[in-house]
């Protein structure tokens, strides 16, 4: 069996999945594309030799008989109307975060799922994916370290350009922190507080960079996560968890160590895409494989999606106020309670 795909948005990241779900990965064919500039669309098709129909708009996509599941990449505030009518045409639905824009949003994606009554939605967060996390994810659920206490991470980008805002530090970038810790200890947020170091030269006139939010969750741990997006030494990602026997830590990322020149080193990457290229794969050939196996995606949920939108809410609150927000997530529903997922 094929899984038939249409992909919403052929920006650089629907290349990007479109070129990985035809050259790279198994399982899935791209059967139908569509964008806001038709061009684009077609140029796609052009691009990978695709056999797809090029659609006016993601209505006429979702619609379309043959096709079996979307990929939505389109532009963020789009999302949320792509991923209700997928849905509503009991499609599978592979979202790039965000899922939506706000957390009213995501919660009507929520809903919407759960009255449909089968779980058809896979959020893009690809960290989980990733080799590292991993093996931190095992080490935590094996209590290799003990109960987990503190979280030390950090996201730092060598420079981001003049449209990047204080709060796309929050919605951009700590939004897949926000995502891959609450999945590796499994424990809701409740507060966050954001604190502004000296700020850097290389930072626009209207940013503030670097950030410090300051997370606690449900079970008392303490969570310190950095994002600094001019760092300028390179795209660097870091998780230290310490517990009540041990510290586990996000392993670097591989490369050749070098004598050269009277110097020992190794190469540090410069580009995001590079970091998580394997992860990005993974991910969405998990989407496919079990749909193919279970019916259903077993990846990160429109629930885990919400959380997500909720606790970037307080922590774009807490960058205005100052002081310590709530983040107050819900219960979760039964509808979700015994995913086992990714």
């Amino acid at each position: 069996m094929t899984l038939n795909i249409g992909v919403i948005g052929t920006g650089a990241i629907g290349r990007e999945h479109i070129r990985r779900i035809t050259n790279n990965l198994s399982g899935g064919k791209i059967v139908a594309v569509t964008d806001v500039n038709p061009e684009a669309a077609k140029s796609a098709v052009e691009q990978f030799k695709l056999d797809a129909v090029v659609y006016p708009d993601d209505k006429s996509l979702v619609a379309a008989p043959n096709v079996d599941a979307i990929v939505i990449t389109s532009w963020g505030p789009a999302h949320e109307a792509s991923v209700l009518a997928g849905i509503a045409a009991g499609k599978y639905v592979f979202c790039e975060k965000p899922l939506a824009t706000t957390a009213e949003g995501c919660k009507s994606i929520v809903e919407a799922e759960i009255k449909h009554g089968k779980r058809l939605v896979q959020v893009g967060f690809m960290r989980r994916y990733d080799r590292g996390y991993e093996q931190l994810k095992q080490a935590i659920d094996n209590r290799f370290i003990g109960e987990p206490l503190m979280i030390r991470a950090a996201h730092r980008n060598p420079e981001v350009d003049d449209n990047y805002t204080t709060d796309m530090a929050i919605t951009d970038t700590l939004i897949h922190e926000i995502d891959v810790l609450h999945w590796l200890v499994d424990d809701d947020y409740t507060s966050v507080q954001v604190i502004y170091p000296k700020k850097t030269r290389h930072a626009s006139s209207h940013l503030k960079d670097p950030q410090i939010i300051m997370l606690e969750t449900k079970g008392g741990i303490a969570i310190q996560a950095e994002v600094f997006v001019n760092c300028k030494y390179g795209y660097d990602i870091q998780c230290e968890i310490i517990g009540e026997e041990g510290v586990a830590k996000l392993p670097e990322v591989p490369g050749i160590v070098y004598r050269k020149e009277a110097q020992l080193g190794v190469d540090l990457l410069m580009d995001w895409k590079q970091r998580f290229i394997d992860a990005y794969d993974r991910e969405l050939q998990d989407f496919i494989d079990s749909i193919k196996a279970t019916g259903e995606p077993k990846g990160p949920t429109s629930w885990d999606g919400y959380i997500a939108a909720v606790t970037a809410d307080a922590c774009v609150k807490a960058q205005a106020s100052g002081v310590k927000e709530a983040v107050t997530i819900g219960d979760k529903p039964a509808f979700y309670q015994n995913v086992v997922h990714q």
